[in-house]
């Protein structure tokens, strides 16, 4: 007894089966059924049959699961005794003492919460006279114990080898025991089965936790692995031999790819030097031969490509003459001479063939439509960077022609409109003939579609009649602009003709030698006047002025000066639509603010823009 106080943890020795004769089997073979365990003698042998005790119960496991503590609202405690399947407590006969069970109209013991991974029970309310083999013969037919604890005040902590086995001692809770068939007070407790709290179930809970989380780390790690991609295949070290075989490599189509990724490779680690550099030049070559090949094989697919847009639209065209046709059957059908030799159902049927045919045609035409739109949006930028007046006849001639399909198709609209205006009329004549019946249902529907049609239809007309008032305002417009610039051009060439004249007189004017001289010298400066006012000029509109302003600032900031391209890239931030021909001819027009200088030398040669206006300040 001395060494059982010592503590759960040194008490590990296996205890042997006591051999003790059940008084009364089919008491305690229903205590056990009850309880959710196969009734088991203490040799191994089943104390009732299979038929006695729970369906298809495993020996080996019990029936209660081990239970999360920490969960809301869940108790260990064994639940009520329900109507349909009640819990009745028998006595339980041992070898040494009997147990008697509570009153059932008590309320069941009470449990404390039960602690994680908990393996040992507190036994409480033993007879003074229980001894450890009694205690061990009651408990041990919940499970295998491990070890056992007895206290001289009347209680003891019994520790199991599964957690589920807590569960069923706790089932004995609030039975009475009593030892033999004394009637000594001595002899006699209420039994009292609650979880108990020990460092050594604790310990082997959190050891047990920790080697989940290993092999939760080491599962994801797997998973990890088997989601990653594979790694790139290495690529060798430079070496002249690697290098020829490499060259011969980047001639094949087939091989380029991969050889071209080695190239890369090896320009980027650094082994480009003086000696290997002819080596790298004419590998550089070799890639840089593939550039026309890849654009002729682009060239070839956009080919095949246009080649497919246009059998595709032949094939269109094609399905919709044939639409045009069926539909054209079909009017020739409904006219009054051929309708009224056919029977309803035969019209209804035609009806309907005709509402599809139409349908699918207005499909297609939307579709092709659609492709003639494309078509024309695709306008290259050499197309807009033409002479203004050929443009705006371009711009004429596709406004008229999008003007006359409009028209076209508004008359079409106009004309279906008025068939199907006649349609509803038709429907209506026969609706005040007939009596109401499922057919005039059916026509009454077939009002009300075609009603909705109509409307339908209304409403494109409109659209379609805004949408040719807006294209003749374009028109207008473009028309406007053109006389605008062909009054400009017409003023340009009065002022170039009166420049002529005024030198042709100053020719006659002119007398002697030295007067002739002077004359000639005038003659010239009146000329480069005319030519700055034609060439030159001043500032056009306000967006130049800003132009100017942008420019010199970036110049100034710039005193070696910049290229042209490195000056429209810093505007084209501040206004998109400017190109860099118009930032060099407004820099052109202007000698006295910018001028012009080559650096560098062979193929290093630039051209650079400066700015210069204050040294013509100071000139001036």
């Amino acid at each position: 007894m001395a060494s059982a106080a010592d503590g759960i943890g040194s008490l590990g020795t296996e205890q042997s089966h006591i051999n003790v004769p059940v008084a009364d089997p089919g008491a305690w073979a229903t205590a056990m059924n009850n309880l959710g365990i196969v009734p088991m003698g203490l040799t191994g042998q089943q104390l009732v049959s299979d038929s006695i005790c729970i369906q298809g119960f495993d020996p080996n496991l019990g029936i209660l699961t081990p239970i999360n503590p920490m969960m809301a609202g869940i108790t260990l405690v064994p639940p009520h005794p329900g109507a349909e399947l009640p819990v009745i407590k028998e006595i339980i006969h041992c070898k040494s003492c009997t147990l008697f069970p509570q009153n059932p109209n008590l309320p069941p013991p009470s449990t404390r919460e039960r602690p994680p991974g908990c393996k040992t029970v507190f036994v409480g309310g033993l007879p003074e006279n229980a001894t450890e083999e009694i205690v061990k013969e009651v408990f041990d037919q919940c499970g295998e114990i491990v070890a056992i604890r007895k206290s001289k005040k009347n209680f003891c902590h019994i520790r199991y080898i599964e957690e589920f086995m807590i569960d069923k001692a706790l089932y004995l809770s609030g039975y009475r025991m009593r030892i033999g068939s004394s009637t000594d007070k001595k002899d006699s407790g209420r039994i009292h089965v609650d979880f108990a709290q020990a460092r050594d179930d604790l310990y082997e809970w959190e050891c047990k936790q920790r080697l989940l989380a290993r092999e939760e780390r080491h599962r994801r790690k797997v998973h990890e692995e088997r989601l990653r991609p594979p790694s790139p295949p290495p690529i060798m070290h430079y070496s002249e031999h690697e290098a020829a075989l490499l060259a011969e490599k980047l001639k094949e189509d087939n091989k380029f790819s991969e050889a071209s990724a080695v190239l890369f490779t090896w320009v980027d680690r650094g082994e480009v030097n003086r000696r290997t550099a002819n080596h790298f030049y004419s590998m550089i070559q070799s890639a840089n031969s593939h550039v026309r090949r890849l654009m002729n094989e682009k060239a070839q697919h956009e080919e095949e490509m246009e080649l497919a847009k246009e059998h595709f639209k032949n094939s269109l065209l094609a399905i919709l003459t044939q639409f045009e046709q069926i539909t054209a059957v079909f009017t020739a059908a409904t006219r009054q001479k051929a309708w009224d030799h056919f029977s309803k159902a035969q019209r209804k049927n035609i009806d309907i063939w005709r509402k599809q045919c139409e349908e699918l045609r207005n499909a297609h035409s939307e579709e092709i439509m659609g492709i003639r739109r494309e078509e024309e949006m695709e306008m290259s930028d050499e197309d807009l960077e033409e002479n203004p007046c050929k443009r705006i006849r371009m711009e004429d001639s596709v406004l008229s022609a999008q003007s006359c399909a409009l028209r076209e198709e508004n008359d079409s609209l106009r004309w279906q409109l008025d068939a199907y205006r006649n349609e509803v009329e038709l429907l209506k004549k026969e609706q005040g003939k007939a009596y109401r019946t499922e057919e005039d249902h059916t026509q009454d529907q077939q009002l009300h579609f075609l009603q909705h049609t109509m409307q339908n239809m209304q409403q494109q007309l409109l659209r379609l009649q805004d949408e040719l008032k807006g294209k003749e305002l374009e028109l207008e417009q473009a028309r406007d602009e053109q006389r605008y610039l062909e009054g400009e051009v017409l003023s340009l060439r009065e002022k170039l003709l009166n420049a002529m004249e005024s030198v042709d007189l100053m020719n006659h004017n002119s007398e002697g030698l030295e007067k002739g001289v002077n004359g000639t010298a005038a003659l010239y400066h009146h000329r480069e006047k005319n030519n700055e006012t034609v060439i030159w000029g001043p500032l056009r509109s306000e967006k130049e002025a800003l132009l100017l302003g942008i420019i010199s600032t970036f110049l100034h900031v710039h005193p070696f000066g910049a290229n042209i391209e490195y000056l429209w890239s810093y505007i084209q931030r501040l206004d998109t639509k400017i190109s860099a021909g118009e930032l060099e001819r407004l820099m052109v027009r202007l000698p006295n603010m910018f001028k012009q200088e080559f650096s560098g030398v062979g193929a290093t040669l630039e051209k650079r823009w400066k700015f210069c206006g204050f040294e013509a300040l100071k000139s001036a």
